[in-house]
């Protein structure tokens, strides 16, 4: 609790209560209302679930916002990756100056390493990969070199539509939320684990039918871990990761499509994840009449981990009766399904050969 309550006052979302002393009073170190909302406050910031709990995720932010760029020596260690907002501003910083160093997302990896040794070399720097004091002047003393958008979109769109508009050979990860004992949301005797398992299927038959190989995360009996599951699709190379979940609410207004993609909501995102995100969410409105929540940036590890465009996708609420009857349909879940291919297909053609959104129909294969 103190840690939690000494990094809110750090980031200044919430006041100090030791009134000068240095030590807070007897009494002080409480989860009040007063933490509730800085808690709230920092995950709406961070792009994570906005509950007001301090769990697993934003305890780790909270560790990671406490570094600045300067603080210490940044450098690839392969057992135990350096994570924090200072990492986050030396890849932003590389970006910024024409360097590949990945994206920004706060996990100094292979990528940031290639692409700091990059700029120390150009820059006649020790080319150690490390980030001290003489690598620090350099990057403040230079302006930008790449101007007109964020240079990291560029690279992704040129890679993905060179790569060529056919799916054969593709690798993609279809991830069904939750399993095994975890049932995720439930109605009745009705389970998000297995609806979203049935989906995924469908999802992996229509891909294959298309050239892709693809892999599932689970069966009906296992649930992995976020980690495990981005591990997963990791090891497997994909080029594509796509995860399927469900909601509810205490509302009964609340239903629709939503989709997640990883973003810190002030410009920091996977730029092909979030066309990947766009396109799947509207494909499924287009084709199921159901409602568009819009698309939404996201630092979840699910998305954050994986080094390959990654989507989650709320196909639906079932605590809404007409999401939930729409959504017990097996034929809904195959035409949801076939949007999904759709958007994948999209994603990796030209834009002067992308059809309108509900539209696309892969051609059958000779």
């Amino acid at each position: 609790m103190a840690d939690v309550l000494a990094a809110l006052r750090s980031l200044g979302l919430l006041a100090s209560t030791d009134g000068g002393t240095g030590e807070p009073p007897d009494g002080a170190e409480v989860y009040d209302e007063a933490t509730a909302t800085a808690v709230r406050h920092f995950q709406q910031v961070r792009g994570l679930s906005v509950d007001g709990r301090v769990g697993e995720e934003t305890y780790r932010a909270l560790s990671e916002a406490r570094w600045s760029l300067g603080d210490r020596l940044l450098h690839h260690d392969p057992e135990r990756p350096m994570r924090g907002d200072d990492v986050t501003n030396l890849q932003e910083r590389l970006l910024e100056l024409g360097y590949d160093a990945g994206r920004a997302d706060g996990i100094f990896g292979p990528e940031t390493e290639v692409g700091l040794r990059a700029f120390q070399r150009d820059y006649g720097l020790t080319s150690d990969g490390t980030c001290g004091p003489a690598t620090l002047r350099a990057l403040r003393q230079l302006g930008r070199k790449v101007t007109g958008g964020r240079p990291q979109l560029l690279r992704q769109s040129a890679s993905f539509v060179d790569s060529g508009p056919h799916l054969i050979g593709r690798r993609i990860v279809v991830d069904p939320g939750h399993g095994g004992a975890d049932p995720g949301v439930t109605s009745g005797e009705t389970t998000e684990a297995d609806l979203v398992l049935d989906l995924a299927r469908r999802i992996e038959g229509r891909l294959a039918a298309a050239g892709a190989t693809v892999y599932l995360t689970r069966g009906r009996d296992q649930d992995p871990t976020p980690a495990e599951r981005t591990a997963f699709a990791n090891d497997a190379r994909a080029d594509l990761f796509i995860s399927l979940h469900l909601d509810e609410h205490a509302s009964e207004h609340a239903r629709g499509v939503a989709s997640y993609y990883f973003g810190t909501g002030s410009g920091t995102s996977s730029t092909v994840g979030e066309r990947f995100a766009d396109l799947a969410r509207r494909e499924v409105v287009a084709r199921t009449g159901m409602l568009d929540l819009g698309g939404h940036p996201k630092t979840w590890d699910l998305l954050r981990m994986t080094r390959m465009p990654s989507v989650r996708l709320d196909c639906g609420y079932l605590s809404h009766p007409v999401d939930r009857l729409l959504l017990l349909d097996a034929r809904l879940r195959s035409t949801v399904a076939s949007a999904v291919l759709a958007a994948v297909q999209r994603l990796f053609l030209p834009a002067d050969a992308d059809p309108p959104t509900g539209t696309f129909v892969l051609p059958h294969r000779s």
